[in-house]
Formats: structure tokens, C-alpha cells, sequence
């Protein structure tokens, strides 16, 4: 549509907002196109600006495609629109929290203000300032992200954290398939379809029967995620979660539940593609983040209650946990026991494992390590790697005794030749 066609009162700064209001859209994750930005304007021209509920839901009608965009487009909407202090208030959003400080109560997903932050117009740059740029450019080196890697969760920054969850989201899950007894038609396949054979020769009214095979259908196998979320274990449950997203996202039948002093459910909430507002929701849905801990009554209630509805078609587990449980071993190791022999594969993550001299000696640990098959870390971006090639691989013959790792993440050579 060309500018022209619209009135001489709308023309000027709102064309020039609502496109810079769709790159905001855009950058944080929304498809936009140019021909949206096209047909907004033309929706605007069509409907007017004399009420702002019919510009809201003129620009909504173009930009929203989905049900889970909705959210982002409200706040997005409300934030841009709100006038007269846009910029101020924006600004304000992006100068660095004092550390140990409550967040401020602000409902905005990081993606968003991250989208505000790229998307506003830069004021024009003095010297000074294209210097300062130059050095943010030097910090984001090939060392600086080395080093993100190897850093510990627990020690991070709010920047560090933020940059360790977009590298989390850009990270490659290679998938390990079973092959099932379901067939699906292939040029190739071993087998004849008998069913697909005698169509197609109904098909060519009986003068030939032409053979249709068919080959047997590959899945990933059902995952099973357990995350221990008391307090010495909260902020790599938070970290984690963002992995246990991603990993959602790549493949099928991720079943994830949190426990502390009782077990959540919470695979629903996570389905919801954008990660920020799928923590919300798993914020507000769990109400024992960061408190005790009962590890061996809530493995108990998921061998009760969930164990056969997701640990079918050889399914692996993975439990996130310390192992610091302060409730009767007894039970905890019972537990254990059940779930190990209730699943293909059990990887224990457990935090700890980052000291150099760590040594088993808490009770619900002594009592847990004989029931996992892998005993690895999870309290980095390189242990994070680790566990995705873990998943990948095919899992190990199951022995007494759980395999020992490097502090790395990654398998010692004298396991990796076993």
C-alpha cells in the first residue's frame, strides 16, 4: 500500500511508529513480514485512530497468526503505545539491577525487553560512545565465551545468566531413535506391504500387482525429567528448565515434573514455545520453589502415581538433585531401586559434582549412587553439552556400580572404551 492513500492526519510519525513497533515484534520473536507491515497500515487507514481499542485490535487482527503470540503482542502493545514517557521508561528497564535487590514486579518476558532494547532509535553517537562499542564488541570474544562455559550457574551475573540462556536456546540436541514395530511405506524398506501391494492392484483393476514396501518406523524414546527444586538447588533448576525447554522443543514425549516437598506435573506449562512465559507459568503453578526437601516421599509418589503412564517404550530419566535429603534413607533408597528398574536408563545430575574433592558421604546420596546408571554434573554450559551427547548416544549395559565422569561433563577414556 502506498502512504498516499492515507489520510494527511495519519501520515508522518504513526506510519514510521507502527513499522518501528513491528521490528520490536519481529526481534523478539514474532514473524513478522513485510507484507503485515503493509496490511497494518492498511487496517489503521481502514479503522481509524480515534479509539484506541479499535488501533489495538486492528494491529492484533495482522500481527497475531497464533494463540501463544497474544501475551507477547499485549505487553509489547501496552509498553510502545503508552505515551509520553516511552523512552524514559524503557531506558530505565535497561540499566544493570544492583545485585541482591528484589526484581522489580515487572511483568515484561527478558525476550521483550530485549526487543526494546534493539529495536529503539539510537541517539546520535559522540566519539566516546563508538569507543565504548568497540570495547563491548572486544568482551563478546571467543575467550569471553569459553569462559561462560566453564562458568558455574550458582556464580553468574544477571547479564552472564541471560547470555547463558540465549546460548542454551541456540543449542544443538543430536536424537537417539528406537526402531518400533509400527511400518511406514519406504522405496527401500526391508519388508512388503501387503496392505499397500493389494490396493495398488486394486487400483490397476488386478492386471498387476505392483509391491509397495515398507520399513519399520524410527522414534526418539520418551524422556522423563525429574528436578529437584529446594532451595540448595534452585538456581540450577531455573537453568536447567531453560535446557529442559529447548530439549522439549526438539523432540517428543518430554515428561517433566518438579519436587521439593511435593511433586508437580508441569509438561503442560512447559509446551509453550516461548520460554519466558512457560517459566511464568510454571512460576505460578509451583508453590514449594526453594523450600525443604523430601526427595525420597516424592520419587515414592511418582513410582505410585506416574511411573506407568511414562516410563513405557524404554524411557529414560533424568533426576536433577543434590541428594541432600534429610527424611529416612530407607525410604529414599527404596525408591530409587523401583525407579531404576522402572526405566531403560537413569542419569543422575547432581551439582556437586563440580568440586574437585567431592566424595559421597551424605546419607541420601550413599543411599541414591548405587541406583544410577550415569552419576555426571550439571552445573554448567559445558556439563549442559555433555549431558545432550549423553542423550544422543545409545545407553550403556547397565552394571553394579555407576559410572564414573569427569569433572567436564564428559566420560573418562578409560569408561568411553567400555
Amino acid at each position: 500500500m502506498s502512504l498516499l492513500r492515507m489520510p494527511a492526519e495519519h501520515t508522518g510519525r504513526l506510519a514510521e511508529n507502527i513499522l518501528h513497533f513491528a521490528r520490536v515484534l519481529r526481534t523478539a520473536g514474532m514473524p513478522v513480514g513485510t507484507h503485515q507491515v503493509l496490511a497494518a497500515l492498511e487496517a489503521v487507514r481502514i479503522a481509524g485512530i480515534g479509539c484506541r481499542e479499535d488501533f489495538y485490535w486492528a494491529l492484533a487482527s495482522v500481527f497475531i497468526d497464533r494463540r501463544e503470540q497474544r501475551e507477547l503482542f499485549d505487553q509489547a502493545f501496552h509498553m510502545f503505545w503508552r505515551a509520553p514517557d516511552l523512552l524514559g521508561r524503557i531506558m530505565h528497564m535497561m540499566l544493570p539491577k544492583v545485585e541482591g535487590l528484589p526484581p522489580e514486579p515487572d511483568k515484561t518476558t527478558n525476550r521483550l525487553q530485549e526487543a526494546f532494547a534493539q529495536g529503539l532509535p539510537k541517539p546520535p553517537t559522540l566519539p566516546q560512545q563508538a569507543e565504548r562499542e568497540i570495547e563491548l564488541d572486544a568482551s563478546l570474544t571467543f575467550s569471553a565465551r569459553e569462559r561462560l562455559q566453564r562458568m558455574d550457574f550458582e556464580s553468574m551475573t544477571r547479564a552472564e545468566q541471560a547470555e547463558a540462556k540465549r546460548l542454551i536456546a541456540r543449542m544443538e540436541l543430536p536424537l537417539r531413535e528406537v526402531r518400533t514395530r509400527r511400518l511406514v511405506p519406504s522405496a527401500h524398506g526391508v519388508r512388503i506391504d501387503r496392505r499397500a501391494s493389494l490396493r495398488a492392484g486394486i487400483a490397476s483393476a488386478g492386471d498387476m500387482i505392483p509391491l509397495r514396501r515398507a520399513t519399520f518406523r524410527s522414534v526418539p524414546p520418551p524422556l522423563v525429567v525429574l528436578v529437584d527444586i529446594s532451595g540448595s538447588m534452585s538456581q540450577y533448576a531455573r537453568m536447567f528448565l531453560h535446557f529442559v525447554h529447548a530439549l522439549g522443543n526438539a523432540r517428543q514425549r518430554v515428561s517433566v515434573l518438579l519436587f521439593g516437598t511435593r511433586l508437580t506435573n508441569i509438561t503442560r506449562e512447559l509446551r509453550q514455545r516461548d520460554v519466558d512465559v512457560a517459566l511464568d507459568r510454571v512460576t505460578a503453578r509451583v508453590e514449594d520453589w526453594a523450600g525443604g526437601t523430601r526427595i525420597g516421599a516424592c520419587l515414592h509418589e511418582f513410582n505410585q502415581l506416574w511411573s506407568r503412564r511414562l516410563l513405557g517404550q524404554n524411557a529414560s530419566v533424568l533426576l536433577l538433585s543434590d541428594g541432600l535429603d534429610r527424611e529416612d534413607v530407607s525410604i529414599l533408597a527404596a525408591a530409587m531401586e523401583r525407579l531404576h528398574k522402572s526405566c531403560k536408563q537413569l542419569i543422575w545430575l547432581n551439582p556437586l559434582l563440580r568440586y574437585d574433592g567431592f566424595e559421597a558421604r551424605a546419607a541420601g546420596i550413599v543411599a541414591m549412587r548405587p541406583h544410577a546408571d550415569l552419576f555426571i554434573p550439571a552445573h554448567n554450559l559445558q556439563s549442559l553439552t555433555a549431558l545432550g551427547k549423553v542423550l544422543a548416544a545409545p545407553p550403556p549395559t547397565r552394571t553394579l556400580e555407576p559410572r564414573a565422569v569427569s569433572r567436564a561433563g564428559s566420560l573418562t577414556q578409560g569408561e568411553q572404551t567400555r
